[in-house]
């Protein structure tokens, strides 16, 4: 006989116990856990395992359909794979559902049948949005949170696309508990995993996020899925940044760009553009030009930064788009190395346009940011500065340095700063290597 098991679950993290806490060990949560039933089915019988050696599996190669939006293909390796299931997370407000009605658009218009289903919205709310974004009239919409309703309606209309907005907006009715609880949103995303695997049918699902910036639910829905992707922006700018963070048929920590305006979200092809005041045609004080690579692609962004007096006791820190403690950490090399004394003044550094950089080699770029900000001067006028800034201040060689140029030479710059002896570097535009951060005061005297 089938037999129940209950457990306890966080809702914050999905941490789960055999007994109830009242302090989660995993995220630090209190009074957080519930108490989840799950359904055992006894096994049926099936034909008994069998094992192959690796070269008598047969190959499978799975077969892409091209979105259409060239920024989103890129971050998922050249379209959504046939049958896959995608998780689509991001603030509420950043755009999610624009981005995927303009999906649905483009696939119908090559002949794929898409079912779009929001568990939040009106059928009569989704055409008016549909209306200012011009989309096609050929996808199917259904307002419905019921899972039973939703698989029924799949069947029936045999879409090759199915997009869920959102998994924390439906439910199981056979689930005692309730929408977007942690119990419901593991059982729903069970129950479509099996449905796009065994209809071959391409599933995105919409999920929103936590204070912390992860996807709302259990931590095993990221593992449910073939492809995680996430949709990044500040409200303040009108750039949207999707960046892939698992994909199961193509490479990660790709980005696609895009600009939202009132016609929804527009692809931006040349997003160095966007980060560089002026193209690097000027140059103000605080204010330099470094490059990021992004997956693949490399990005060159200005790092701005502004140093004021202290007046409200202890010197503040911040930094925008840049890890706190690497910012921390460089500030007290220049302390050290450049002989600015900084203490007891407050450090403002920004990377332009809301991009978010975790790679170290833009250190050299925020140094001399900073340290022209600190003597006044500007530095030279399309030049860009590359390079790991070390404890003992040194530079130190960077990954893909050449591809980094030849963005940079692309967009016309005429000079780079970069790390000293690093081989198999060549370039049309002047290359300055550098040994030492001490090296930058030939421009800020």
């Amino acid at each position: 006989m089938p037999s129940n098991k209950v457990v306890y679950v966080c809702e914050n993290c999905g941490y789960e116990s055999p007994k109830w806490l009242g302090h989660c060990p995993s995220c630090g949560a209190w009074n957080s856990f519930r108490e989840l039933k799950l359904n055992r089915v006894a096994p049926r019988a099936k034909e008994t395992g069998k094992s192959y050696k690796l070269h008598e599996v047969p190959t499978q190669r799975h077969v892409r359909v091209a979105s259409g939006i060239g920024e989103l293909d890129r971050v998922l390796g050249g379209g959504f794979v046939c049958g896959s299931l995608i998780l689509l997370g991001g603030e509420p407000g950043i755009g999610k559902s624009t981005l995927l009605l303009e999906v649905a658009s483009r696939m119908c218009g090559v002949g794929e049948k898409v079912l779009y289903v929001s568990g939040e919205e009106s059928l009569a709310q989704i055409k008016l949005r549909a209306d200012r974004l011009n989309v096609s009239s050929d996808i199917y919409l259904m307002s419905e949170p019921d899972i039973e309703a939703i698989e029924s309606e799949t069947k029936e209309i045999a879409p090759s696309f199915l997009i869920i907005d959102s998994i924390q907006a439906v439910y199981n009715p056979g689930v005692d508990a309730l929408p977007g609880s942690i119990s419901q949103v593991r059982t729903c995303a069970d129950r479509f995993t099996k449905l796009a695997k065994e209809n071959n049918i391409t599933t995105i699902l919409v999920g929103h996020v936590t204070k912390e910036g992860i996807i709302a639910g259990p931590r095993t829905l990221e593992h449910m899925v073939d492809v995680v992707l996430y949709l990044e922006g500040d409200r303040n700018y009108h750039y949207r940044i999707i960046r892939g963070v698992k994909n199961r048929y193509g490479s990660t920590n790709e980005i696609g760009v895009f600009e939202m305006t009132e016609h929804g979200l527009t692809e931006v092809r040349d997003p160095s553009m966007l980060f560089i005041q002026d193209g690097g045609k000027t140059s103000s004080p605080g204010s330099a030009v470094t490059c990021v690579l992004e997956g693949t692609r490399p990005l060159l962004v200005e790092i701005q930064s502004l140093i004021t007096a202290a007046t409200y006791g202890t010197p503040q820190r911040v930094g925008t788009g840049l890890d706190y403690k690497r910012l921390v950490m460089l500030l007290a090399v220049i302390e050290r190395y450049l002989g600015y004394n900084l203490s007891r003044y407050d450090v403002f550094v920004n990377v332009v346009g809301g991009l978010r950089i975790t790679e170290n080699a833009t250190d050299l770029g925020v140094v001399a940011s900073i340290a022209s900000a600190a003597t006044g001067h500007p530095l030279p006028v399309g030049m860009l500065f590359i390079g790991e800034v070390g404890l003992l201040g040194e530079i130190r060689p960077v990954f893909q340095l050449k591809k980094r140029i030849e963005e940079a030479t692309r967009l016309g710059f005429k000079r780079c700063a970069i790390p000293k002896g690093q081989k198999g570097v060549t370039s049309t535009m002047e290359l300055v290597e550098l040994d030492h951060i001490d090296k930058l005061k030939r421009w800020l005297t």
